[in-house]
């Protein structure tokens, strides 16, 4: 009789080698698990998201715990890199990365590891991907967590070269090829997560929203059924989009209005959000239809 093969017979449930590969597979799954809502309990959480998915070109001085090098987070570095540490006059000043050419499945683990690199890297030196791991820093445990942090809007790149350098022509291509790229934008002023942007034949305000996704669902569709998810004239409801656990209304506007012309419209709206998110009654009707027709103008981008 022949004997029993033991090919791909695989390790005894009890076996040392099955807790390995078990253990294994665990961390897998865990790598490769997407953190729906990363950079949730940050007062910054609705401008962090709208800084890495859409804003082009701005600056935010990080409210970093403890002493220190001073940290200073970019919508995009050169070349996509998580961080990196250059000479600006006698100062060694430290960057890190929001929108990278390689990102990974949590970007608020993946922000905590290159902010500890650049707090004691040399300058000069990058970092190109932000490994993370059981010992990465959480974010709350790195930045204050009320404090909604300064932001510095660029309407360009210019910044990638520190004042008083003279870049070579391959650096000083790259910026000209990366400006021409650049969206106006603006944040408006006192409205955190809300954005606007002019792509060209019109402007667009993209509000990042902290609510529960469904709960601002209802109250957006609340506030349709009765007219007003608008911002007055000259503006048009778009749709929606949802990224990072949070949803974002979109509405087209006017883009021969200054930005700043929309911040009491908006303010208005805020109003009248608020109020139908205090609203604990079943949707009507009307209510329920106008939710099904913003459902079908959602997208998500991650």
């Amino acid at each position: 009789m022949a004997k029993k093969s033991k090919r791909n017979s695989g390790p005894k449930p009890d076996s040392n080698r099955a807790a390995k590969l078990e253990q294994r597979r665990l961390e897998r799954e865990a790598a490769s698990a997407v953190v729906a809502r990363p950079f949730e309990g940050l007062a910054a959480e609705c401008d962090l998201v709208a800084l890495r998915e859409f804003v082009p070109s701005a600056l935010v001085d990080l409210p970093l715990i403890g002493e220190g090098r001073k940290v200073t987070a970019a919508t995009i570095l050169p070349g996509g890199v998580a961080a990196l540490v250059r000479n600006e006059g006698d100062d060694a000043v430290a960057y890190v990365g929001l929108q990278l050419a390689a990102p990974g499945s949590d970007p608020a683990a993946e922000l905590g590891a290159a902010i500890e690199w650049a707090r004691t890297a040399e300058p000069g030196t990058s970092l190109q991907v932000a490994t993370t791991g059981p010992d990465t820093p959480r974010l709350k445990d790195l930045l204050d967590p009320e404090v909604i942090p300064s932001i510095t809007v660029h309407q360009d790149f210019n910044w990638w070269i520190p004042e008083g350098v003279d870049a070579s022509d391959e650096v000083a291509h790259t910026v000209k090829h990366a400006n021409e790229a650049v969206l106006p934008s603006a944040r408006l002023d006192g409205l955190p997560g809300a954005w606007w942007v002019d792509p060209g034949e019109k402007a667009h305000l993209r509000w990042v929203r902290p609510e529960d996704e469904d709960a601002l669902m209802e109250a957006l569709s609340r506030v349709h059924a009765a007219g007003g998810l608008h911002l007055g004239e000259g503006s048009r409801f778009a749709g929606s989009f949802r990224t990072h656990g949070l949803l974002v209304p979109v509405f087209d506007l006017d883009r021969e209005k200054h930005p700043d012309e929309w911040v009491a419209p908006t303010v208005e709206l805020g109003a009248r959000l608020d109020e139908a998110l205090a609203v604990d009654a079943p949707l009507t009707a009307a209510e329920r239809r106008s939710r099904d027709g913003l459902r079908s103008r959602q997208i998500t981008l991650r």
